[in-house]
């Protein structure tokens, strides 16, 4: 599928999904995530792509994160995805909701048993005294779910970008680069085209 022939972000994004996790090294499901706080300050950090399907674009997360807390405060995000090896990047942004519990809980059931410990362990984006408190609090953890399933904490759930805006940016010879446009307009896109 090219740039010209598109007619919705959807397709497109797999397509270039699947050439990025050929051609790049390390995490092609990465995305760097700006959310807004209650006081309209923003802030940017990298998160890593979990599910695509036709309403939005999925990632998980501690939502007493400084990120739960401000799509909590402003459920509004970007995201950018940038593929250095492919000269490709795409951005989305949108409004964001939470998954359901069922999808939080079947994609943490996927998760391994360390980063399911760990997601009970961190208090993620709060000061911590040492490194030694954090690793206390895991093995404790390791033992009280010893021999049994660790079940999704309360606090770590999933989010969904309802993308109403999608760029996809194609790097171009003398940087007259090739950017194509997703614009939502009721339950269709509208395809546009910018300027280098």
């Amino acid at each position: 599928m090219s740039l010209d022939t598109a007619t919705e972000p959807f397709s497109l994004f797999r397509t270039w999904m699947q050439e990025a996790e050929a051609a790049e090294v390390n995490d092609a499901n990465a995305m760097a995530l700006a959310t807004v706080d209650a006081a309209g300050r923003p802030t940017v950090r990298a998160v890593l792509l979990k599910g695509l399907d036709e309403r939005g674009f999925v990632f998980y997360g501690n939502t007493e994160s400084r990120k739960g807390t401000n799509l909590a405060a402003r459920p509004v995000a970007c995201a950018n995805f940038h593929w250095k090896s492919l000269r490709r990047q795409v951005r989305i942004e949108g409004a964001v909701e939470p998954v359901t519990p069922a999808e939080a809980d079947a994609y943490f059931a996927t998760r391994p048993r360390g980063s399911q410990i760990g997601a009970w362990a961190s208090q993620q984006s709060r000061p911590l005294d040492s490194r030694a408190t954090l690793e206390a609090r895991i093995a404790d953890l390791e033992r009280q779910y010893e021999g049994r399933d660790v079940p999704r904490p309360p606090h770590w759930s999933g989010y969904r970008i309802l993308p109403d805006y999608v760029e996809f940016w194609q790097d171009g010879q003398f940087r007259l680069h090739d950017r194509i446009t997703f614009r939502r307009e009721g339950p269709g896109w509208v395809v546009g085209r910018l300027y280098p």
